[in-house]
């Protein structure tokens, strides 16, 4: 009987044993997995419920012009934050607070009152803020570096490159384009948190910089840029229009060196515009091209042989009967050769090219040219225009978008088209991003001309280019577009535009424009200007032209372009008051010659001179000068061959050479 109660007695130890064994297993393989396997997984999970991660102002890369001049930039600056466990007396911390910061005393007491424990107070404020914050001693207050943007050039280049947000994320240009390769990565502030998740200190707490991204380089020149911006705005005011628009361009490349728009805004502080002044014109607003579609029309034509450049074309005294309609000339025409139709910009002429053409082959000829689609530069907010499909035309849509009405394109679409005809009849894709560079300098992308497609040979581009030279010789519509030393091609537009409440064509607004490139033989530049409904002419040869040969003068000296040997000389404005010439110079040599002029009591031409040069005429003639930056002459005041006195403040304005 003993002996079965121990055997029993036994059993039950090993019993219990093997239990508390395989019991001690199971903890030990369960710790292994908790404190082993699962060890970082628990350990952030742990991090998330005792603190807290409050995000920085991430880095943005630079973005610069061709020449590495800085369009936009980061910079550090102090944001405010208070901790309010560490804060002895918030009702006195905050009447002292509260005029710095922009908010009544009772608002941000209550501010602070509300928050747990941390609280933004002012974010990316100005050092001397700072300072002003800092001298106060107030405890529970302080201060971490973040990012903010800052475009040191104010309103130059504002609709290409753009501005940012808050956040800060690109809202427009360039910023918003390239927001993923600009931005860079987030930086942090970590705060302890109590049992119940409340912010306990940021005294010792963690923090980390926010890193930049990569900087975008443009083909935007800057000081190309200030010029067509400077002489868009001028035209737009001379001629009280409602805006306009410039674009400057490589005819061989596609390169974008200038897009101006006006009205503009300063990206600084683009919170205090309205949105009109905010959006790019350039690429967003569509316009009927008028007669500058010409060109494309006669290229076309003489593409498919089915007129020759000495034919000759009547066009009706003025008023010809078109498919029930009747199409009018500015002045009455008899018999007119084709380059004579571009000449003087003749409807009646361009509808019976048209004519003969046929829909068919100018549709796809335009097609060609790009209108009617997205031309696909680099910036976002891009119109592709309007074509109506050929299968939709009516029989008057043949004549009237042979002149350029009836169909809608973008300003680059047009300045793009044109260059094709310059290049020598190749269409480029425009862009405006050159390089791409990450935070060490590295390469991370390089952009190259895009050729599309070839629109016309080489010998009907040269052909149209030698006509549209006619247009701005004596006799033609733009003799205002003229520049002094170089052989110019180009084509006046005028358009009317469609009134919204009508849904017809408006009686007095038009679009003003001129598009053109220089020098004829080997262009160098292609240049676009658009006035919208100037309130004097409506003629694209008096309110446009006169901006396109100031821009391209300009520019063409800035880039040390030779002159045209036997280039006609330039006309006197037909709008502009009457001025006495300016005097002879004699001799103009390259920086170290001599420069003969100066005469006394007249201004004289400064314009491509260096500043040795200017300082020479200058001292002889007596004159107060006040010059300003480096380089070559662009820009003056007075104008040339206005009236002075040797008591009369002038001024000069210098740009660095290409």
């Amino acid at each position: 009987m003993m002996e079965k109660r121990d055997k029993w007695a036994r059993v039950r130890m090993r019993s219990v044993a093997l239990f508390f064994c395989v019991f001690f297993l199971l903890v030990t393989t369960r710790l292994f997995y908790l404190q082993v396997l699962q060890k970082d997984r628990l350990v952030k999970l742990a991090e998330r419920q005792h603190q807290r991660i409050v995000s920085l102002t991430p880095g943005r890369g630079g973005i610069y012009d061709v020449n590495s001049a800085p369009l936009a930039v980061s910079i550090e600056m102090d944001s405010c934050y208070a901790e309010t466990r560490n804060m002895e007396h918030i009702p006195t911390a905050a009447a002292k607070l509260a005029p710095l910061i922009g908010m009544t005393a009772p608002e941000l007491e209550a501010k602070l009152k509300g928050a747990r424990n941390f609280v933004w107070l002012a974010r990316r404020i100005t050092p001397d803020l700072a300072a002003h914050i800092k001298a106060l001693g107030l405890e529970g207050i302080g201060f971490v570096k973040e990012s903010k943007r800052f475009y040191p050039n104010s309103e130059v280049a504002a609709h290409v490159v753009g501005f940012t947000g808050m956040d800060p994320g690109g809202l427009e240009g360039i910023e918003k384009k390239y927001d993923s390769t600009i931005l860079g990565n987030t930086g942090y502030l970590v705060t302890e948190r109590d049992a119940l998740g409340r912010d306990v200190d940021l005294k010792g707490g963690e923090s980390k910089q926010g890193s930049k991204g990569s900087s975008v380089y443009l083909t935007l020149d800057k000081n190309i840029q200030y010029i067509a911006e400077k002489e868009l705005a001028q035209a737009v005011e001379k001629n009280r229009a409602k805006g306009g628009i410039a674009i400057v361009m490589e005819p061989d490349t596609g390169k974008v060196l200038a897009m101006a728009n006006y009205p503009t805004f300063n990206p600084n502080t683009y919170f205090k515009y309205p949105p009109g002044a905010l959006r790019n014109r350039a690429i967003s607003d569509t316009f009927e091209p008028g007669s500058t579609f010409k060109m494309f029309l006669v290229a076309a034509a003489l593409e498919h042989r089915v007129i020759s450049a000495g034919e000759r074309f009547n066009c009706e005294n003025g008023s010809y009967q078109y498919a029930g309609r009747t199409i009018h000339d500015t002045h009455p025409y008899g018999a007119l050769s084709v380059p004579e139709i571009l000449k003087y910009s003749s409807n009646i002429g361009a509808a019976k090219i048209g004519s003969r053409l046929g829909a068919e082959r100018l549709y796809n000829a335009l097609i060609g040219f790009g209108f009617g689609d997205r031309s696909d530069v680099d910036l976002p907010g891009e119109a592709g225009g309007y074509l109506r499909q050929k299968d939709k035309w009516y029989p008057i849509n043949l004549a009237t978008i042979s002149f350029g009405q009836g169909v809608s394109a973008t300003a680059l679409q047009i300045a793009s088209a044109v260059s094709a005809i310059a290049n020598g009849g190749q269409l480029m894709k425009p862009y405006l991003v050159d390089r791409i560079l990450d935070d060490s300098g590295n390469v991370v992308k390089q952009c190259a001309p895009q050729v599309k497609r070839r629109v016309v040979s080489a010998q009907t581009a040269k052909t149209v280019a030698h006509m549209l030279e006619g247009v701005v010789i004596e006799g033609g519509t733009g003799t205002n577009a003229a520049v002094e030393g170089y052989r110019v091609a180009g084509k006046t537009g005028t358009a009317q535009k469609v009134d919204p409440v009508t849904r017809g064509y408006s009686a007095t607004k038009r679009t003003a424009s001129f598009v053109g490139f220089v020098p004829l033989e080997q262009p160098r530049l292609t240049i676009l200007v658009v006035v919208d409904e100037p309130g004097t002419s409506p003629y694209g040869g008096v309110v446009a032209a006169p901006a396109f040969s100031a821009i391209a003068q300009q520019a063409l000296c800035y880039l040390k372009v030779p002159v045209d040997k036997g280039a006609p000389t330039k006309k006197k404005p037909e709008t502009a008051p009457s001025v006495p010439a300016p005097p002879v110079q004699t001799e103009q040599m390259v920086e170290g010659g001599t420069v003969d002029g100066g005469e006394a009591g007249v201004m004289p031409n400064f314009r491509g001179m260096s500043m040795r040069q200017v300082l020479r005429i200058m001292e002889k003639s007596g004159l107060n000068v006040k010059l300003e930056g480096s380089g070559r002459a662009v820009e003056q005041n007075p104008a040339p061959g206005s009236h002075i006195t040797p008591h009369d403040p002038v001024w000069v304005r210098f740009v660095p050479s290409a």
